[in-house]
Order: C-alpha cells, then structure tokens, then sequence
C-alpha cells in the first residue's frame, strides 16, 4: 500500500459508524470509572494529610530541638578559682 492508499483506507474506518457497545459493558465502564475517579480523590487527599502532618511534626520538632543553635562547648572545664 502507498500512501494515498492507506490515507484512503484510514478515511474509509473513520466515516464509518461507530460499533455499538452492549448496555451491559458500558454500565460496567462506567461503575469502574467511577471506582477510579473516588481511589485517586482519596488517594490525593491522603497524601495532602500526610504531607500536612509532615510538616507540623518538622515544625515542632524544629522549635522544640532547635537545631540551629549551637550546642554548648563541654570539651573544656568550667574555670574556677580565679
């Protein structure tokens, strides 16, 4: 086949009309679709809570911890006697 051939058999596939698609198999398309779409809104949902209590556990920890003070030197021993 050319290309003028197979452009002419692609046009002749897309005029036609569509098959029909027994009730049976589109109500069940559409209950699994529906399934789907209600798994990945929970599963959004549930990432947003985890990353939500992600970060308050960060920003507690952070404020209680403070992990950007620095510790105090115990290397040397307390002068005395002075």
């Amino acid at each position: 086949m050319n290309r003028v051939e197979r452009e002419a058999a692609v046009r002749r596939l897309l005029e036609q009309t569509p098959p029909q698609v027994p009730a049976e198999l589109y109500a069940d398309v559409v209950r699994r679709g529906g399934r789907m779409l209600r798994r990945r809104t929970l599963a959004r949902r549930a990432m947003w809570l985890l990353l939500f209590a992600a970060v308050v556990a960060f920003t507690v920890w952070a404020l209680t911890v403070r992990p950007w003070v620095e510790p105090p030197s115990q290397t040397t021993p307390p002068v005395s006697d002075w």
